[in-house]
């Protein structure tokens, strides 16, 4: 197998293998990031093309964002149940299948079946629990770094997938862009079926930093249903403050950026006069920022108090949300807005999945944060929504952003009410 040849290649060189799962998570978060982004590309051309309203475009993609989300703790049980392998193949599957029927749509309602329930259940199989469970499972050590590098993906995916679409769609139709990213999530899907594996175990190895000698316990297996075991998380992590203070704050990082900003800054561009590509343009300059800002924020994780970080993160991203209505949409003003919201754009995820092994314990991490991400992505649905609704009753979009800055502030200052020295607090029993 493959796998095998390559973990004993690169042993001789003393790389460990957690490595090439974190390339290979990377590779098909990037192309996945590029597949949930290219709907704010889409808006503008399906109203020309069938006369559907932005609120009625924003219903399917709020749907989405919130599928995306509210399969993330099942997701997590998926994974442990069934191995990562498995779940993300079936997942890029799903998601090709329903991209493919899209490009025959004519309706209204087959939009919302299709980029609402299908991919979103189909792009929450993994989200960003699989890289949560990759840095938990592969890595003793570096695991902050490890899910800034993976979270960087949905930056680099806007970098080198939007300006892209964007062009295609401009000069060929959505049509042939939307078979551009199936024919990608193809070659992601070959890169998935060659070299992810479910644990370093599987390979004869430890997990990355363990320089233990003692064999490694068995991971225990649930005989219970993937029903039970996303719901028994819940149940036993909502007894703690620490879980709604980080589901709170991910609500509003999420309405703040995949719901608002991904969907809709490309239209409200538009009605400022800049031109579609200009205005991809800006989301893929603000994904340069993103990619390296996560990735600092991630080596920052490991080193410094993860509340303080959140605190600026949260405090910064709101500054730039209230700034943007009076830049003008100059160059110079969005070219600041780009740089200041870029950096801390999910430069949030590392410290908060660091907060949630801390305080949970790594062998349910990405069971609890899947929780807190389906947060992430209710607080993307509420906003996705009512961007939406608000240019089309008030003809605008500027007070979804005023209130989208004014909550990151407000989640700035609660992050703080979390414990300085976390305890790990375990579930009693395990599902």
């Amino acid at each position: 197998m493959i796998s095998n040849w390559l973990a004993a290649a690169l042993s001789r060189r003393n790389i460990h293998y957690g490595w090439v799962m974190v390339g290979v998570t990377f590779l098909a978060a990037l192309i996945s990031a590029g597949t949930v982004g290219a709907p704010g590309v889409f808006i503008v051309p399906l109203q020309k093309e069938f006369g559907w309203s932005t609120a009625e475009i924003s219903s399917a993609l709020s749907i989405r964002f919130i599928l995306f989300g509210l399969m993330a703790p099942f997701a997590a049980a998926l994974l442990n149940r069934y191995g990562l392998r498995n779940v993300t193949l079936a997942a890029q599957l799903i998601v090709v299948s329903a991209l493919v029927a899209s490009l025959g749509m004519t309706q209204v309602w087959q939009l919302v079946a299709l980029w609402g329930v299908v991919i979103g259940i189909g792009t929450g199989m993994t989200a960003l629990v699989l890289g949560a469970t990759i840095a938990t499972r592969w890595f003793a050590a570096r695991r902050g770094l490890v899910v800034g590098i993976m979270t960087a993906s949905v930056a680099t995916g806007q970098l080198v997938f939007l300006p892209l679409l964007a062009s295609l769609t401009e000069r060929y139709g959505w049509r042939l862009a939307l078979g551009f990213v199936c024919i990608m999530l193809g070659v992601s899907a070959l890169a998935v079926l060659l070299a992810m594996r479910d644990r370093p175990s599987d390979l004869g190895l430890r997990p990355y930093g363990d320089e233990g000698t003692e064999p490694l316990p068995t991971p225990p297996v649930s005989h219970g249903s993937i029903t039970g075991v996303a719901l028994g998380t819940l149940r036993d992590a909502s007894k703690s403050t620490a879980f709604w203070i980080l589901f709170a704050t991910f609500f509003v990082c999420g309405a703040s950026t995949n719901g608002l900003v991904q969907v809709h800054l490309i239209p409200m561009c538009l009605d400022f006069g800049i031109p579609q590509v200009q205005a991809a343009s800006l989301l893929a300059a603000m994904g340069i920022f993103d990619f390296f800002g996560t990735i600092m924020s991630g080596w920052l994780s490991d080193r410094y108090d993860n509340r303080y970080l959140l605190f600026w993160y949260y405090g910064l991203r709101g500054l730039s949300l209230i700034f943007l209505p009076f830049s003008d949409f100059s160059f110079y003003g969005l070219s600041i807005f780009a740089m200041f919201y870029g950096l801390d754009w999910i430069a949030t995820v590392p410290p908060t999945v660091r907060l949630t092994a801390q305080k949970f314990g790594p062998e349910r991490a990405n069971l609890v944060f899947g929780w807190i991400f389906a947060g992430h992505q209710l607080g993307a649905g509420t906003a996705a929504f009512g961007a939406g609704l608000s240019r089309t009753v008030y003809e605008s979009y500027l007070p979804a952003f005023f209130i989208a800055g004014a909550l990151c502030v407000f989640a700035s200052l609660i992050v703080l009410a979390l414990s300085r020295q976390p305890k790990l607090q375990r579930a009693a029993a395990s599902a």
